[in-house]
């Protein structure tokens, strides 16, 4: 709910359980507090007015400003940097009006959450009284979802040009107090792993400036109290819809005030604004946690599930696929394919993905992006007839584009050597052989939708894997005049979300997966399109714990694609019992990724016994409530998850072993989120145990003689 006291000029964002308060004094917008939920009530008086406290100090220095900018005398990091006309970047910003509607509008051209009639919508307004410079705040409270959206919108309502250098969507300040903060870094096949440090004294930021999210940073930030753990403790924690470069800051004031803010990337963007033109920001989504980082996790979950992704499979159950990537690389025809899906089929798969090589010249990763077109050598029937005979076995036929890239040996390349990003008169850095489109082009994307559209309309095609994998350099367009080019790297984000947009409206029937390297861009921008994400290029068992385990911090489970593939592993050479590998991509959208077709009879029997068991729990691994109980990072040899069913009737463990230890005491599991009185039958033993005594006494971790063991366990209420 959303409640405005007139006289005090309080505002009251309640959700379900925080509140946020903000209030007008002098004219400018303040924020009061964000934290646990408060009734509706005048907390002002709590939260005195600042006073300077030295002669080479003042009281803006001290404000805890909503949208803090440059303004006599504020000194610390800033939301909106705008230079003016004359060349100064001076902005005060004071209180005119606001809105209050039910709902929820869509901000023009970005992906962002959207409501089904449970949201109220704040607008508030503000302007600058000389320059006339108006932003206009938006901020939306759900009911039955504990995410405050918040987004800004930049208009210049003057007479005189001016150039946005900085667009921090969203700020907070934070209560004083002993914090961590924990952020998801990595690379390439290690991507979000989970580093928790001491809050740092002055400024901080994690940023990409690569045009993507990027494997290095994900757009994720959470500042926690020093005690916090997986169920206790106070959280605020930040990401946004949006997909291209960010920064994610804090810093810690003068008097100790923490600050925390989310947005545009200052060092790869700005923005021109003419007369009567506005600017929206990309929507930053907040989470407050009073029951530590599971609390979180559980509240961006369901949000993304719920309220970012969309469409036809957003509450289906995903299917089981095989992907010829691992198994085939390049060097594939269709008997090659069809012996996999056959096999696949007979052990009970649902889908048939032909990844990278289908199209142009493709029989390395040197050419042809860009050419959608058969490559008749391989597939002499094209797409339709392959199709057609995987329909005949059953299974759906999925297939791999990389569209955003182009290949300098490419027919496309030779007819628009313009297209891609770049600078003239500078070399063109290549990364794996390949350019990036000038995706804010409205001919470039007109070619990529027509093109694209052609494929999928030419054979009965029902997923689509859209890869993405360089990151910019010479990250610029060649047709924006000198004082726009700055704005190239956000121009590429609008006219690939009109893409996708498009792509997605003409097929609503086909699930989109992202990918981009692995997971070098899995954010909730790409969510929005795509219901699903490839979350590593790294497909060996133990490696993906931690690296699902980070990505659970903000994503659920039914956005992480997780395959079992072949050992030794193709990118770590480890060598991991079959059933871990299957056990470890429960904790995703499950999928092979190795050549069914030689699985050994015994493999073939575990594969088909893990797609029978994946059929039974999929409903409740991807949309049910996801806790995470022991931490690979912290434990030196255990890692375990568990989920429990949106009817809290079926709960299900994974614990993963690394190495065999001699003479060691048991260790123990303790579950999480079940009812204490409740009691639970062990699907397996047949024992029943209270909830209170499966989460206080736990679970006793099995005595075992192989590396690398796992075990699923299998709960239902009674």
């Amino acid at each position: 709910m959303i409640f405005f006291h007139e006289a005090k000029k309080l505002f009251h964002l309640q959700g379900d359980s925080y509140s946020y308060f903000m209030q007008v004094r002098n004219g400018i917008l303040t924020h009061l507090y964000w934290g646990s939920r408060l009734p509706d009530e005048d907390v002002s008086a709590l939260i005195p007015e600042v006073q300077a406290y030295a002669s080479f100090d003042n009281e803006y220095n001290r404000l805890t400003f909503e949208v803090p900018t440059q303004e006599k005398g504020y000194y610390a990091q800033r939301a909106l940097n705008v230079l003016n006309h004359d060349g100064d970047d001076v902005l005060s910003l004071r209180y005119v009006s606001h809105e209050i509607f039910h709902g929820k509008k869509a901000l023009t051209g970005l992906p962002s959450a959207y409501a089904e009639d449970d949201a109220d919508t704040l607008v508030i307004t503000l302007e600058d009284p000389l320059t006339h410079v108006r932003v206009h705040l938006n901020y939306t409270v759900y009911t039955g979802f504990d995410v405050l959206c918040r987004s800004l919108q930049v208009e210049n309502a003057g007479e005189k040009d001016i150039e946005l250098k900085n667009v921090q969507e969203a700020s907070v300040f934070l209560p004083k107090g002993e914090y961590d903060i924990l952020h998801l870094k990595g690379s390439h096949c290690r991507e979000r792993n989970a580093l928790r440090s001491q809050l740092p004294r002055g400024f901080f930021s994690l940023d990409s400036r690569r045009g993507a999210s990027g494997h290095e940073n994900n757009p994720f930030l959470a500042v926690l109290e020093h005690n916090a753990d997986e169920t206790r403790g106070q959280v605020y924690a930040m990401t946004h819809v949006y997909s291209g470069s960010f920064r994610l800051s804090t810093d810690v004031s003068i008097d100790d005030r923490v600050s925390m803010m989310i947005g545009m990337h200052p060092d790869v963007f700005s923005w021109h604004l003419a007369p009567g033109e506005s600017f929206q920001s990309p929507e930053a989504l907040l989470v407050y946690s009073g029951e530590g980082l599971g609390g979180m996790s559980q509240r961006f979950h369901r949000f993304i599930r719920k309220r970012i992704c969309r469409g036809y499979w957003r509450d289906l159950p995903r299917p089981i696929l095989v992907n010829n990537w691992e198994a085939t690389y390049f060097g594939f025809n269709e008997e090659k394919l069809l012996a996999i899906a056959e096999k696949g089929a007979k052990i009970g798969c649902e889908l048939f993905v032909m990844d990278d090589g289908w199209f142009g010249k493709r029989d390395s990763d040197n050419c042809s992006l860009g050419d959608w077109v058969v490559d008749k050598k391989k597939l002499p029937g094209g797409l339709k007839p392959l199709g057609e005979k995987l329909n005949a076995l059953g299974m759906r036929f999925g297939i791999w584009f990389e569209p955003e890239m182009i290949s300098p040996d490419s027919d496309l390349y030779r007819a628009h050597p313009d297209w891609c990003l770049h600078v003239d008169g500078r070399e063109r850095t290549e990364a794996r052989q390949q350019l990036i489109l000038d995706m804010g082009r409205k001919e470039v994307q007109d070619y990529l939708i027509d093109a694209l559209s052609k494929v999928l309309e030419s054979a009965n095609i029902t997923y689509v894997k859209w890869d993405m994998n360089r990151n910019m350099t010479e990250g610029f367009s060649c047709v924006l005049p000198s004082e726009r080019r700055m704005e190239s790297q956000h121009r590429y984000m609008l006219g690939l979300y009109r893409v996708l947009d498009e792509i997605t409206s003409r097929f609503p029937e086909v699930l989109f997966e992202s990918c981009s390297g692995g997971g070098g861009r899995f954010d909730c921008g790409m969510l929005y399109y795509m219901p699903q994400t490839w979350t590593s290029d790294d497909t060996d068992a133990f490696e993906r714990i931690g690296i699902q385990w980070g990505t659970s911090m903000v994503y659920p489970a039914s956005a992480m694609g997780a395959h079992v593939s072949v050992v030794p592993n193709h990118q770590t050479m480890r060598i991991t019992p079959f059933e871990t590998r299957c056990n470890v991509a429960l904790g995703g959208n499950f999928g092979f990724e190795l050549d069914l077709s030689k699985l050994s009879d015994e493999d073939t029997e575990k594969a088909k016994a893990a797609v029978r068991t994946v059929k039974e729990l999929r409903t409740v691994l991807q949309q049910g409530t996801f806790s995470r109980l022991i931490d690979p990072t912290r434990h030196d040899n255990l890692a375990s998850w568990q989920f429990v069913s949106e009817d809290e009737k079926q709960v299900v463990v994974c614990l993963y072993q690394r190495r065999v230890k001699p003479n060691m005491q048991p260790e123990r599991v303790y579950l999480q989120n079940l009812i204490p009185d409740a009691r639970y039958r062990n699907q397996e033993t047949g024992e029943t145990y209270s909830g209170a005594a499966l989460m206080h006494i736990g679970l006793n971790v099995p005595s075992t003689w192989t590396d690398y063991d796992s075990w699923v366990f299998r709960f239902e209420r009674v």
